[in-house]
């Protein structure tokens, strides 16, 4: 059976709940497809207001993040009962931002995803390489050890309904874009990756996206790629454009 395409806007921290709204109404007709599943990974003070805004659409909300504890003394974090009690069903977890300049690790990650796959949430893994890492050759190498790390202790079954979003450091809101060929050459990768540590036919059925500054004009090439399965959009998303991602054939 054929993958499902998914195609995500991940909005970063941009658009105040009001501002959500608007962009929520405003895409809501543009995004209009059975072809694909659409989700919006907003800001948490966005979700439940987005949430509201994109009822009877097509529009899955989720979350751009979540902490690996139920609850506590975690200032400042999210918890997946806290998202799943609104409804959301899909969260990004390890984006390269958040291991950046938050101090995330392929360890953190691994956490968050066990908490997510155990309140039914679908998590969205990144992964991706820096230029440096691509210069001297070993970007494979670093990205089999993010999935592989990632998905510790996660069963077959759970792996089957993931997500990896593959995006390159090195072209995230810099408008370099890795070509078509390097983008499916490492989605393979990861797919082979998969294949490895649990069976063919979990790597068959699990979806990859691309993301590094997706864009109209990038997203028909990219969308037929035998191991691209959509995209994880950041700018492009915030925009009207974002229709014609969705609407990519």
């Amino acid at each position: 059976m054929a993958r499902k395409k998914i195609i995500a806007g991940n909005w970063k921290m941009n658009m105040t709940p009001s501002e959500a709204v608007k962009l929520v109404e405003e895409l809501k007709p543009l995004v209009a497809t059975e072809d694909a599943d659409v989700v919006f990974c907003v800001p948490a003070i966005d979700i439940i207001p987005a949430m509201e805004a994109a009822k009877g659409s097509n529009i899955e909300i989720g979350a751009e993040n979540m902490y690996f504890e139920e609850k506590g003394a975690f200032t400042g974090e999210i918890s997946p009962a806290m998202l799943t009690d609104v409804g959301v069903k899909y969260v990004v977890l390890g984006h390269s931002e958040r291991r950046e300049y938050f101090a995330e690790t392929s360890e953190t990650v691994n956490k968050k995803m066990l908490k997510a796959f155990e309140h039914g949430l679908t998590p969205i893994m990144c992964c991706g390489e820096t230029l440096e890492q691509r210069e001297q050759g070993v970007t494979m190498d670093f990205i089999r050890q993010q999935v592989k790390v990632g998905f510790l202790n996660v069963t077959a079954a759970q792996a089957a309904i993931s997500v990896i979003a593959y995006e390159p450091i090195w072209a995230i809101g810099t408008g370099k874009t890795a070509t078509t060929a390097q983008a499916q050459e490492v989605c393979k990768a990861i797919r082979e990756c998969i294949a490895e540590i649990y069976d063919e036919a979990t790597a068959a059925a699990i979806r990859i996206q691309y993301g590094g500054s997706v864009n109209a004009a990038t997203a028909p090439e990219l969308f037929v790629q035998p191991d691209i399965d959509g995209g994880l959009v950041g700018g492009a998303a915030l925009k009207p454009d974002f229709g014609k991602i969705v609407n990519w054939k």
